[in-house]
């Protein structure tokens, strides 16, 4: 029997360009949050949170795990972005784009889950999202580990062969590839890592024509 893919949406540099506003007001708050609680200066505080960016994924992780920083204060002191409409850049198609691709549509997110549905309400995506996984929903253990992933196919109680993982980060999708998942790297690189099965350069671009390159998906 066939069944419609899950397709399983990262956010940020995905469905919308946070590059442009929102991760540099992100970074601001967060390398402030930074000096205040670890009382460095701002270059100090600057280069810890991308050291732990890098290293794992996520400053918060890093946090955590080095100085016992309460996770749900931090995300609450660096995600408060007011108004985030002027600060959105994205391709309006996407939401007709959505809205017409075959199966369920999950935001898999590394952000937290207030700022994700203020982006998504924000983009007019509310409608056309089915599900919504967050950096809570993960305990806060984001992608690319493994555990994040786990958590997320046991809450949508899916078999990953029945996913479709579109990311702009090949790190996130190389989990997805080792658990059967079919991957989909949002880029404008020349080069494609051998876990990508499609390479697009836009989200918009997404449509039945790139579910047909991906193959069959699992029937059940």
């Amino acid at each position: 029997m066939k069944r419609e893919p899950v397709w399983l949406f990262d956010l940020d540099n995905t469905l919308h360009n946070a590059s442009h506003a929102i991760f540099p007001s992100i970074n601001r708050r967060m390398t402030a949050y930074i000096q205040r609680h670890l009382a460095l200066d701002e270059p100090a505080a600057q280069a810890l949170r991308e050291r732990y960016w890098r290293r794992y994924g996520a400053t918060l992780t890093g946090l955590v795990l080095h100085h016992g920083t309460d996770p749900d204060h931090f995300l609450s002191e660096t995600h408060q972005l007011g108004d985030i409409a002027p600060l959105l850049r994205f391709d309006a198609p996407i939401r007709r784009v959505l809205r017409r691709l075959p199966g369920r549509k999950v935001i898999f997110s590394n952000g937290p889950r207030q700022y994700a549905l203020q982006v998504v309400a924000a983009m007019g995506l509310s409608d056309s999202i089915d599900a919504l996984f967050a950096i809570e929903d993960m305990r806060y253990q984001p992608k690319p580990g493994m555990p994040a992933f786990r958590r997320l196919l046991a809450a949508l109680r899916v078999r990953p062969e029945r996913c479709i993982l579109v990311e702009d980060s090949a790190a996130n999708l190389l989990p997805a590839k080792r658990l059967g998942m079919r991957t989909v790297w949002i880029s404008s690189s020349v080069r494609c890592p051998p876990h990508v099965d499609l390479r697009l350069g836009r989200a918009t671009a997404l449509g039945r024509a790139s579910l047909r390159a991906l193959g069959p998906l699992a029937a059940s």
